[in-house]
């Protein structure tokens, strides 16, 4: 039987806990920061009216094909999120007024969470996959939405939606239907199963 030695995976994301999560998994790991215009790419398919699922899956593949390019003889996972609310896909709030006004929104509705994650080996996309969970918030008061902004604004200025669902943000929701590990941005069970079928990491 042939025995791999783990390989070292380099992460193309800022993300502090999609970080987290492979370390705590014990995948090797090295974050770098893929340098990619976000905004630009998101803005240009929503102007081809590409669906909320090929823009996640086209930013992932944007940011590990950055980083590969970069580490051609490494493995690299690029991840993207998207909130999917109607069709429309939503941003990182900028201000926490505009955090306001997307929970205000989302309150006692549904919307969808689409995590896309694409691998890259040696310069070339082997594996994707994209991972969806619905959320349902429920009908928080006006007063408590001020005080969960004023006290979290520096965290959830960094998530799509405004929350963070392993923090206060939990209170926001009344149900979920999906993979927690979506939820937070790395559909981590599929990842691991495909790196220990490939001998990536042990099994």
């Amino acid at each position: 039987m042939m025995i791999h030695s783990p390989r070292t995976l380099f992460l193309a994301s800022g993300s502090a806990i999609r970080l987290q999560l492979l370390r705590a998994a014990d995948v090797l790991v090295v974050p770098v920061s893929p340098r990619v215009d976000e905004d630009a790419i998101r803005a240009s398919l929503q102007q081809d009216a590409a669906s909320p699922r090929a823009i996640a899956d086209t930013l992932a593949e944007m940011k590990a094909r950055k980083v590969a390019s970069q580490n051609p003889e490494s493995l690299v996972l690029g991840c993207d999120q998207v909130l999917d609310f109607d069709g429309v896909v939503w941003s990182k709030p900028q201000t926490p007024a505009e955090a306001r006004t997307q929970l205000l929104a989302l309150r006692d509705r549904q919307h969808t969470l689409l995590s896309a994650l694409v691998l890259y080996d040696e310069n070339q996309p082997i594996w994707r996959h994209i991972g969806q969970a619905t959320l349902t918030m429920r009908a928080f008061s006006d007063d408590w939405l001020d005080g969960y902004i004023d006290r979290n604004w520096d965290n959830i200025r960094h998530s799509v939606g405004g929350y963070l669902l392993e923090a206060e943000g939990i209170r926001l929701f009344s149900a979920i239907d999906g993979d927690y590990f979506t939820v937070l941005g790395l559909p981590l069970l599929p990842l691991l199963g495909y790196l220990g079928q490939r001998g990536f990491i042990q099994t």
